[in-house]
């Protein structure tokens, strides 16, 4: 239900800026949907590869080695893995957080699919090398991985908690 309410909410927030486009000048309009159309043809590869490749992670990966290195009795270890897979995984949102759905379907624990997630998203090895160490100080992002290296775990934990 939350996910139709802020889809909703989204397209409420681009037909505003619609007709903000379109009062300041109706030749915005077309410029606008031209650049979203772009953009849309773009990510669709990725986004239909993501979906594909996640649908097969979820049929292909057995339940058994899900529940056993990554499942609610994986503790300590299953932590490790999943900071582990997080930090290695390449790809976008698309990818991380399908994998993280597969592999919840396939039986994994949701604290430790947490930590997956928060890897991916804080301490990605492919995206510190394409993207960190191309455009920013060495020191910034030497800084940044000391602060953000404890968050999955500490995430984890937090869920295993409150979830």
């Amino acid at each position: 239900m939350i996910i139709l309410i802020f889809a909703a909410l989204l397209y409420v927030i681009a037909a505003i800026m619609v007709v903000i486009a379109a009062r300041r000048d109706r030749a915005l309009v077309g410029e606008g949907l031209r650049d979203a159309w772009d953009q849309f043809l773009t990510i669709l590869p990725a986004l239909t590869v993501g979906i594909l490749g996640a649908g097969f992670v979820a049929a292909l990966l057995p339940p058994e080695l899900a529940q056993r290195y990554l499942g609610d009795g994986a503790g300590v270890s299953g932590y490790a893995i999943a900071y582990l897979i997080g930090v290695l995984t390449p790809g976008g949102p698309v990818v991380g957080f399908a994998l993280g759905a597969a592999a919840i379907k396939a039986g994994a624990s949701v604290p430790i699919i947490g930590v997956y997630v928060t890897a991916w998203a804080l301490v990605n090895l492919n995206r510190l090398i394409i993207w960190e160490m191309a455009t920013v100080p060495r020191r910034v992002v030497i800084e940044r991985m000391i602060v953000c290296a404890p968050v999955p775990i500490l995430t984890g934990l937090a869920m295993s908690v409150f979830v």
